[in-house]
């Protein structure tokens, strides 16, 4: 199957959809071909590829688009196109013997316009629509496989962003700290999935949607260097929750342009800004202040805004306030990303939307088991508001394949293995909780869609049903390097000292035992008004007794700041939304049990799954008491089971009582009634006339309908 990876072609649509089309009808092509993709650096400036086909079948093709019939100085262009794919993969030692590479670049000019093409020797080659089947099929790959990973990883450019600040030089063959460098190794080239998102360009609302772990953040950076490498003037809005994630987003951006270009970007046309922001310098500012300080109408702080608006309505109130201030718009943006989207009110993605220059160009990314306010996500037809007319401004198209997806969905999760994550799940869902779920996903289809499979039942209210995760959607590689009872366990004690001196005690055996560096150890405590107290003893101790130096995230840090060299990161829920490390210890578990009802348990079960979610390699679940007798038997149901989800699908009435998750708009919902209802009026009409057995469909719903027997 080919992949179409469509990416910025405005200035050649006609000829790039040919392209993919055509390509596309040939059934024993393989691979992926990119539209606009890649950017590769010149002494000239950047040099956007017109397209590239990678193919396990006919090697590496770059294509010189001819959107009309005149192909001018094609050879030229295809000499250049081959010089600089050359400078651009030698550096890459798994792609070359000696000076050479493994395999022939290979340029192609299409004209799919031009009736006839002139007759030309290699190394050129000219194709048009009638031609460009025969002309592909004599090129061949000659490598193994593993030369053609190298080659997806060299043209999508990731190796370098996802490896680790510095060079790890462990002592022990299999310590903590000799795994960790593994597994960072491992971690080389993005799925389809992620190269799509980084890729694929819309003219519009564009949605990423993915587990913890799938790459979202550095998704969104990636996009960002992308984009603005092709258009140096657009102003480019970056914004998020977590304060630590600005220097993550600068560094990612910083890297992959220079690495595609060798040139830093222009940071005067890219911003990289809080949501919220406050007054002073450039890097105290944010998104809603900028807006406020642009269209001069009051600006609220938190605690203004708590006054006006109440508790835990401040900044939605402080965005819906600056919205109803505002008539004319000065729209200063040609683009806004937005991650951590459903720690961000409605309002405020709203004021966003407001703030971009036609055609609205917005990139929006979010996972809603990681919200930590209780909110959901709104669908897009929803969250954008309407027109003049009440039509939504914002409608995702989903469904036609030969364009840039609007939806794009990640299902693989380089960060957690299979039993973390499955757990994650299990006790975020309350899977194997006594009073049975506290959440659910509304659609379905979304199980499968981040990844897992169903093993025995249906997805149908009323089945019993078992889910599990494979390699393609969790790497092995993740879980292969340590026993299953090492990557994660839960811990239970009588009191706070108890589980004190257990944590410092394991931080002390990582870092003198395993290897493992104080900055690859991150401590949460799930409730962040809780955190400076509760950590207080432990960090203490860890001095007092190691002379191990510790952070308290955004306290003793800058607030932009989540780990430092040389110390362990102690952190509230909140700081460590975004980021990872190798070993997570997570105190004070007990208190995701059990809430004052279903919606406070939700809540806090969110801040639980957030935090499990953080590692790379290995969790430590601590709690105190009783609670935490639950939660483990929870997880002890679940390890009994393998790390799979076996449950009884929820009904529509049952799901009513839950909070859901992904909600699809009740307008999507009446338009499937609609069609339901259209289909079986065809069906009526089609029996009048005696075109249908009526006998036999009927049977047929029957089967279909008839309970199953529960294994």
């Amino acid at each position: 199957m080919l992949n179409v990876v469509w990416g910025s072609a405005r200035e050649k649509p006609e000829s790039s959809r040919a392209l993919a089309d055509k390509l596309s009808s040939i059934s024993e092509l393989s691979g992926y071909l990119y539209l606009g993709y890649p950017i590769i650096g010149s002494p000239t400036g950047a040099l956007k590829l017109d397209a590239l086909l990678v193919s396990d079948k006919v090697g590496l093709i770059a294509f010189d688009l001819v959107e009309g019939t005149e192909l001018g100085e094609f050879q030229n262009r295809q000499d250049d196109i081959a010089s600089m794919l050359d400078v651009r993969l030698k550096p890459h030692p798994g792609l070359k013997v000696g000076r050479e590479l493994k395999f022939d670049i290979q340029v192609v000019t299409y004209a799919p316009a031009k009736p006839t093409t002139p007759i030309v020797e290699d190394p050129y080659y000219i194709a048009n629509q009638s031609s460009l089947e025969e002309t592909i099929s004599q090129f061949k790959w000659q490598c193994d496989n593993q030369v053609f990973k190298n080659l997806l990883a060299a043209v999508q450019v990731v190796t370098s962003i996802r490896a680790g600040k510095l060079k790890r030089e462990p002592k022990k063959k299999d310590s903590r700290g000799a795994r960790l460098k593994r597994i960072e190794e491992s971690i080389a080239n993005l799925d389809q999935h992620q190269s799509q998102a980084v890729i694929e360009t819309v003219e519009g609302v564009q949605r990423i949607r993915g587990l913890a772990g799938s790459g979202k953040t550095i998704v969104l950076a990636l996009k960002v260097a992308y984009l603005h490498t092709q258009n140096p003037d657009w102003r480019i809005g970056v914004t998020f929750n977590t304060r630590s994630l600005k220097e993550q987003f600068k560094r990612f951006i910083n890297n992959f342009t220079i690495e595609q270009t060798g040139a830093e970007p222009d940071w005067e046309n890219i911003d990289i800004l809080n949501a919220w922001g406050a007054p002073g310098d450039k890097e105290r500012d944010g998104i809603y202040h900028k807006y406020c300080r642009i269209h001069e109408i009051d600006f609220y702080d938190f605690s203004a805004a708590r006054r006006s608006f109440g508790e835990r309505n401040e900044f939605a109130g402080a965005c819906g306030e600056a919205l109803k201030s505002v008539n004319d718009v000065s729209a200063i943006y040609d683009l806004i990303l937005v991650d951590e989207a459903q720690d961000l009110p409605a309002e405020f993605l709203r004021l966003c939307y407001r703030f971009l220059k036609e055609p609205k160009r917005m990139v929006y990314a979010y996972d809603e088991l990681q919200s930590l306010t209780g909110s959901s996500v709104l669908p897009p037809e929803e969250l954008f508001g309407v027109d003049d007319k009440g039509d939504p401004n914002v409608i995702l198209k989903t469904e036609e394949a030969a364009i840039p997806k609007q939806d794009i969905i990640l299902e693989k999760c380089y960060r957690n293995s299979r039993p973390l994550l499955a757990t994650a799940h299990a006790l975020g869902f309350g899977i194997y909780r006594e009073k049975g779920l506290v959440q659910f996903f509304d659609q379905s289809n979304i199980w499968t869609d981040v990844g897992y499979t169903v093993e025995e039942g249906e997805l149908r209210g009323g089945e019993n049903v078992t889910l599990s995760r494979n390699s393609d959607s969790s790497p092995l590689f993740l879980e292969e390097h340590s026993l299953p009872d090492d990557l994660i366990q839960f811990h239970r004690f009588d009191n706070p000292a108890e589980q004190t001196a257990f944590l410092v005690k394991s931080i002390i055996d990582d870092i003198r035992e395993e290897e493992l560096r104080a900055e690859d150890i991150v401590v949460i405590n799930p409730n962040p008004l809780t955190t400076q107290r509760e950590v207080g003893p432990a960090r203490q101790l860890l001095f007092s007794e190691s002379q191990i130096n510790s952070e308290l995230a955004g306290v003793s840090t800058s607030a932009d700041v989540f780990t430092k060299s040389g110390s362990v990161t102690f952190t509230g829920i909140f700081r460590a939304k975004g980021n990872e490390a190798g070993m997570v210890y997570i105190i004070n578990a007990q208190d995701a049990f059990a809430g004052w009802n279903n919606s406070t348990t939700a809540l806090e079960r969110n801040r639980l799954f957030t935090a499990i979610t953080r590692a790379k390699a290995w969790v430590r679940v601590l709690g105190i008491g009783r609670n935490m007798d639950g939660l483990i038997q929870e997880w002890d149901t679940l390890r009994k089971n393998d790390y799979k989800l076996k449950f009884r699908y929820p009904t529509l009435e049952e799901k009513q009582e839950l909070r859901l998750i992904n909600k699809e708009p009740s307008g999507l919902r009446k338009n499937k009634r609609k069609k339901i209802e259209m289909q079986r009026d065809f069906l009526i009409q089609a029996a009048e006339r005696g075109d249908l057995d009526v006998d036999s469909l009927i049977s047929d719903l029957q089967r279909i309908q008839k309970p199953r027997s529960k294994k």
